[in-house]
């Protein structure tokens, strides 16, 4: 087994994807509304990025949050943003449809690795709310996927190890497993040695300071900026190459 593995930066600024690529990434997770798990960046966002960096660049395609069972037009929009993103240029997506059952939506979800061509297709994190992850891995596999970005259907990675295992050893070399959620430089070569995983997904996110000389006390829903670390990016690279 080759030890390196590669980092993919869940990015929700354009500053954290010029951060991972500095700071040896393998790929960007182009993401928006970080408080809501990610949903689908705008165009201006995505071309932008595209023109300023040259790591891999898979956008979410998620036009909202919650689940993942999609109306007939939020399906629609979706098609749309994954032609937008092979307009574009990049390389892949990170999609997941569902059935009403919480299972996958295999005929949808062919049909988006149709549209996405030649892009690739990351699974995301759809695959944890499946009842069975078993079934949902070999129906993932099926639909031409090229990975699953799954924290091992806990909140955070680093506390499903031994189930991360296991789905990188069914999947052998049909499917890549991409343990994300929770990983950090502290727990990512304790994670790394137990799942034995080729990639790992981490934000590696930090609060942007406010350059704004005033704000008003009296407003309450500005929310905030959240880049990507850039020691955070660094030293979890340096893990994963090790």
């Amino acid at each position: 087994m080759n030890n390196q593995a590669k980092l993919e930066v869940c990015a929700f600024h354009i500053d954290s994807c010029i951060i991972a690529e500095r700071e040896g990434a393998y790929r960007a997770e182009l993401c928006d509304n970080p408080i809501e798990g990610g949903t689908t960046p705008s165009y201006g966002t995505i071309k932008r990025v595209r023109e300023k960096v040259a790591i891999k660049l898979y956008p979410i395609i998620r036009p909202r949050s919650g689940n993942y069972f999609y109306t007939e037009e939020e399906f629609e929009i979706l098609k749309q943003d994954v032609l937008i993103c092979r307009e574009l240029g990049c390389d892949g997506i990170s999609v997941g449809v569902q059935l009403m059952d919480a299972t996958i939506d295999k005929e949808r979800f062919k049909r988006i690795v149709e549209w996405a061509g030649p892009m690739g297709v990351t699974c995301n994190r759809v695959f944890d709310c499946a009842p069975d992850p078993y079934k949902a891995l070999e129906d993932i596999i099926e639909c031409g996927c090229e990975r699953v970005l799954t924290s091992g259907l806990k909140t955070a990675a680093p506390d499903a190890a031994e189930l991360l295992g296991e789905l990188v050893r069914v999947a052998g070399s049909r499917i890549s497993i991409m343990p994300g959620a929770g990983v950090k430089s502290v727990n990512l070569a304790k994670l790394k040695a137990t799942c034995g995983a080729s990639e790992y997904h981490s934000s590696a996110r930090v609060m942007a300071p406010n350059p704004v000389t005033y704000v008003n006390p009296e407003v309450n829903d500005y929310g905030n900026v959240y880049i990507a670390d850039a020691g955070e990016v660094r030293a979890m690279v340096n893990i994963l190459q090790a």
